[in-house]
């Protein structure tokens, strides 16, 4: 039995049986010719395929959803514009499901909930409506020209859950705009914007999270929850005005660290930094940032570096309207980076009467130089992911360790690069897997042992254990970085590669997803990530897809691209990507792997199928 995901479109006449009645034969040409003229051509236009007639209605499957909204609403313009020219009488009006999910594979045909959530969608629509599921609205509200209501949480029949449900408007200005009337279901309101009175309101729940993980509450366990659930804010990359080497790095930091403080909180959703990040040195305006990202509230600041004094200034503006709701300036040694974040947690909580009663944390410039160099050496490994990067990776960690021994930047900075080694082999001539596997444990061990509330520390020995094939302890240890950093969507990503060596596929598949969803501007990794969890599901067509989104396939990438080609029985492709990988790690280093793979790949039958396709890639047996 296959599985696959796919976004599925159920169509249905309305009043079918009485335009029968009425008109059999007349009803019979028009519904054909309808069929024929518009709905055949529309659904082939937007790559998608019927693959069930039932008298008065249909089913079409599509690969993309953007697509199957874009032809749902394409259908009902058509069908207006054929009704203009008939009465009433005669007039053909049809209901719309979409719904996104998992579908069985039988043939020609499909089934299971996917299908059956969007055949319950379309008999709940009005006529000459579109309903879509919760999990279309998450992928198409900023990407599509259309207006959406949300009509509540809905009971349909034979499925055990609700399911979110929104109306389309095809004729609707901005999918960014949801509707806010009440209606007849007494539906919640979507949040589009704020009072004064309602930011307060926030900053009190934002405020009293913040004190209790201070105080020591239990760390939040649960994956994050979808943004579209709770407000959002997008902290912006501080424009900094300072001259010099130090340029970028320390203003950086700031809006990070704000990142991660208001990411503690369980009812505000935080964007992302690669999403927020990419408006550095626009001039763009806050409703439209509010438009684009779907956020209520946008931070903005500004830091100068004065000889050994930075001045720091931020404003927190209301999405909506673009009016002005809070801001402050601090100005301190270099020394009190640190101090600066927390003390603008603190504002927030004088705002609204409360204040966090505890000693603020001293840091000094020596800590501040060791992010600053930690800052460096990931980015070069984000920017090149090769034997290069890691070693500019491991050079800038070592430079890290010499400013601030008793700081964590430098020791998460060697974990990864060891960890990168142990899983590439691309430095075999200075130490092997296993020298490699136990200094990156090592080094993530002592960067957790300074910091145990640093939130990319766990995450780096999350990674250590993954290589390691330690699965249960990568899964701790992931779940307590996304809690300590709920809006970092890379460690959601990186969270599912031990879940697909286990082959917990959709798991891995809902994560991704959950990733791309706070984070609109995702990197390449991140379809690099779904096409690797599709080629594990057997999707190949909509695993080499994912990769053919990436903007530039980095070297480590062609590895797996050689597998979803062979799996597709490309066979001169595949072969053509292995060797774009083998330029950089020979082909002794996959042979050599095979033990460390087999206690990876814990999936049956997982790695037969993998070393299959690397055959099949031209890698000798």
């Amino acid at each position: 039995m296959d599985r696959k995901l796919a976004a599925i479109l159920a169509a249905d006449v309305v009043g079918y049986s009485a335009l029968m009645e009425r008109d059999e034969k007349g009803t019979y040409e028009r519904l054909t010719a309808g069929r024929k003229e518009l709905f055949e051509p529309e659904i082939a236009r937007h790559h998608g395929r019927i693959f069930k007639l039932m008298g008065d209605g249909m089913l079409a499957e599509f690969g993309s959803v953007v697509d199957a909204v874009e032809c749902a609403a394409s259908l009902q313009r058509g069908l207006g514009a054929r009704n203009a020219s008939l009465s009433e009488a005669e007039r053909i009006q049809v209901r719309i499901g979409i719904n996104l999910g998992e579908l069985i594979v039988e043939g020609e045909d499909r089934f299971g909930d996917g299908v059956n959530v969007a055949t319950r969608l379309e008999g709940l629509a009005d006529p000459s409506g579109i309903l879509v599921s919760g999990t279309v609205f998450d992928q198409v509200e900023r990407k599509l020209n259309y207006g959406f209501e949300f009509l509540g949480e809905q009971k349909v029949k034979n499925i055990e859950r609700t399911v979110r449900v929104y109306r389309l408007d095809a004729l609707a200005e901005s999918a960014s705009q949801v509707a806010t009337t009440e209606s007849k279901h007494d539906r919640p309101r979507y949040w589009i914007g704020f009072s004064r009175r309602g930011f307060i309101l926030a900053a009190i729940v934002l405020v009293a999270a913040a004190i209790g993980a201070y105080y020591g509450a239990e760390i939040w366990r649960a994956a994050p929850v979808r943004s579209s659930d709770m407000p959002r804010i997008a902290v912006l990359p501080f424009d900094d005005m300072s001259a010099g080497a130090d340029k970028g790095y320390l203003s950086d930091a700031v809006a990070e660290g704000i990142i991660t403080e208001l990411a503690r909180s369980k009812t505000y959703a935080v964007i992302a930094r690669n999403s927020s990040f990419k408006y550095r040195g626009k001039s763009t305006d806050a409703r439209q940032i509010g438009d684009e990202l779907g956020v209520e509230y946008v931070l903005e600041g500004s830091q100068q570096k004065i000889g050994n004094r930075l001045k720091v200034t931020v404003q927190l503006l209301n999405a909506h309207d673009g009016s002005h709701l809070w801001s402050n300036s601090y100005n301190r040694e270099i020394g009190d980076l640190f101090v600066v974040q927390e003390e603008i947690i603190r504002t927030l909580a004088d705002r609204v009467g409360r204040r966090i009663e505890r000693p603020l944390p001293q840091s000094g410039a020596t800590r501040v130089s060791a992010l600053h160099y930690h800052l460096m050496g990931m980015a070069e490994i984000d920017k090149d992911f090769s034997a290069t990067g890691t070693t500019l990776l491991r050079q800038f960690s070592l430079k890290a360790i010499e400013a601030d021994p008793n700081s964590q930047f430098g020791y998460i900075g060697l974990a990864h690069s060891y960890r990168i080694d142990a899983n590439f082999g691309w430095h075999e001539q200075e130490h092997n897997r296993d020298e490699a596997l136990r200094l990156a444990a090592e080094y993530a061990d002592k960067a957790i042992l300074l910091a145990p509330d640093d939130a990319d520390a766990h995450y780096a020995r999350a990674f250590v254990h993954t290589v390691a094939a330690e699965f249960e302890q990568a899964f701790a240890q992931f779940d307590h970085a996304i809690a300590l950093n709920p809006s970092n969507s890379n460690f959601l990503v990186r969270s599912t590669e031990p879940l697909l060596y286990a082959g917990r596929t959709d798991e891995a598949i809902d994560r991704i997803k959950q990733a791309m969803g706070i984070d609109p501007f995702y990197p390449d990794r991140f379809n690099w990530a779904m096409g690797w969890a599709l080629y594990e599901k057997n999707d190949c067509g909509a695993a080499l897809a994912a990769m053919q989104k990436m903007a530039r396939i980095p070297n480590g990438a062609y590895r797996m691209l050689a597998g979803i080609y062979a799996c597709l029985g490309k066979e001169r492709e595949a072969k053509e990507a292995l060797a774009v990988f083998l330029k950089d790690s020979p082909d002794e280093t996959i042979r050599k792997d095979r033990k460390q793979l087999e206690k990876m790949y814990t999936a049956p039958g997982a790695l037969d199928r993998w070393l299959a396709h690397m055959r099949v890639a031209g890698l000798p047996k």
